[in-house]
Parts: C-alpha cells; sequence; structure tokens
C-alpha cells in the first residue's frame, strides 16, 4: 500500500493503491504510519518525498470502504492519518509533497500537512468533502486557512470547486507547478537540496513557524531566542561560520 525507499538521506514515502487512484482506506493508512514511524526512527533521513503512484497523488477518502465498512472504520482512517501528519509535521527533516493528476479530499488535506508541495501541469484539485456530506480531516481545516485566509478556505471547503495547477500556485497551496514530465526530477532535485542542508535548523524553523500563529508575541520572542542558541550549538552553526569566514559553501552533516 505504502513504498518507502531511502537514498542519499531522502526518503520518498509512495502511496501504492494506483488502480484506486491512491483512495485512502484503512490499510493504506495503516500503511502510511507504519512508515512514517519507520523514518522518524531513522537518524538518517534529512527530506522526504511524498508522492502517489499512477495517474493521481489521491483522491481523497475511499468511499466504497466508507460504505461497506463498520462504524468504526471512518476513525481508524482518520486515527491513522492523523498519527501520520502528527510525525511527518514533527520531523527535522523537510516534507515534500510531489503532486499529480487528482488532488482531493483527504489527499488534498495530506498535501497541505506537508511542509512545501510541487504540481505538475495539469494537476486538479478538489476539496470535495462537502460533496458526500462530510467535515474536513487530516489537517485540511487547520492548513487551509493558514495558507488562503478564512474567506478563502471557507469558498474552496463549501462549494468544492475545482481549480487548477495554476490557480493552486496563485492560492499559495503548492509552492511550485512544473511540467509534468519533470515532476519526479524537479522533487527529487528540490530534496536533494533539502537533504544537503541544516537539518536541525530546518526543525526548528519548522516549530517556530507552525506554532507562531497560536502563540503571543512576547513568548514567540523567547521561543525563537531559545531554538537560535540552540542552533548555535550545533556542528553544522560552527560550520556555517567557517565557511563563511573562509569564502566556501559549507558542507552541512545535519548535526
Amino acid at each position: 500500500m505504502v513504498l518507502l525507499n531511502r537514498q542519499d538521506g531522502v526518503a520518498t514515502l509512495s502511496l501504492n493503491r494506483p488502480a484506486a487512484l491512491n483512495a485512502l482506506n484503512v490499510p493504506l493508512a495503516e500503511a502510511l504510519l507504519a512508515a512514517c514511524r519507520e523514518i522518524a526512527e531513522d537518524g538518517t533521513t534529512r527530506a522526504v518525498i511524498l508522492r502517489g503512484e499512477g495517474r493521481s497523488f489521491g483522491v481523497g477518502g475511499d468511499l466504497a470502504a466508507l460504505r461497506d465498512g463498520g462504524p468504526d472504520t471512518p476513525i481508524e482512517l482518520i486515527g491513522a492519518m492523523h498519527e501520520s501528519i502528527k510525525i511527518l509535521s514533527g520531523l527535522d527533516a523537510p516534507v515534500i509533497a510531489s503532486l499529480h493528476g487528482a488532488v482531493a479530499g483527504g489527499s488534498l488535506s495530506l498535501s497541505l500537512a506537508c511542509d512545501l508541495a510541487i504540481a505538475a501541469e495539469g494537476t486538479k484539485f478538489n476539496l470535495a468533502y462537502a460533496n458526500v456530506a462530510a467535515s474536513c480531516d487530516v489537517s485540511g481545516s487547520w492548513n487551509l486557512p493558514r495558507v488562503v485566509g478564512l474567506r478563502r478556505a471557507l469558498e474552496i471547503a463549501l462549494l468544492c470547486e475545482t481549480f487548477d495547477a495554476a490557480e493552486a500556485l496563485r492560492l499559495g497551496i503548492v509552492n511550485r507547478v512544473v511540467p509534468a514530465d519533470r515532476l519526479g526530477k524537479e522533487t527529487l532535485d528540490l530534496a536533494r537540496r533539502l537533504a544537503a542542508g541544516p537539518t536541525r535548523a530546518y526543525g526548528r524553523i519548522k516549530k517556530l513557524m507552525r506554532q507562531s500563529s497560536e502563540t503571543a508575541f512576547p513568548n514567540q520572542l523567547d521561543a525563537e531566542r531559545d531554538a537560535f542558541d540552540a542552533s548555535a550549538r550545533t556542528d553544522d552553526f560552527k560550520e556555517a561560520l567557517a565557511a563563511f569566514f573562509n569564502k566556501r559553501a559549507p558542507t552541512f552533516q545535519g548535526r
């Protein structure tokens, strides 16, 4: 259900239900959680790619599984997905969503939980929950208003209108749009660039940014001070200073 590949500090998670357009069901969610836990336990991961096999990144929840499953199916599915995104958001390693085909419902929410997103030209987006009389999950209600603003988020959520990659870029839902035949290379190039960076500093930046909207200003200043102090004690910080004064590019080790 989920493929995990590691190479040169980059871990690639591939949702692998291509025949079902990577619709999210309980087995896939549990496989994703197991893979996320494996990445979290692996101290060598310095960037993560999240992608989908086949024609789409993902069409959201598997409606057939929700129809045919027992009354606990939604809780089991959402519980595993939520644990996965908690792990991914807590990693020091940046997480990149690589998007193509359809990106809908919980799959769109999943992409919003990543740190960065790249979409192929031709990608189609739809939050879709209201179309099946459901509310948001997989962090969609938390991330979407922070990315696009409350009024626009409500429009996307209530009207469930499909929009394309160019509009997703304009809204900030994705960071880059690339030709479809270059999506894999562009994603990997970005992941390798991040994997060569100061991983511990990335983790502190992620944490500071994610807590900033809910932290009082004086407390955020304290958090920035403490995070910078911790960063300044790392080997990567010492390497950065040495490289600067010796007029060379730094070589970061992620520690």
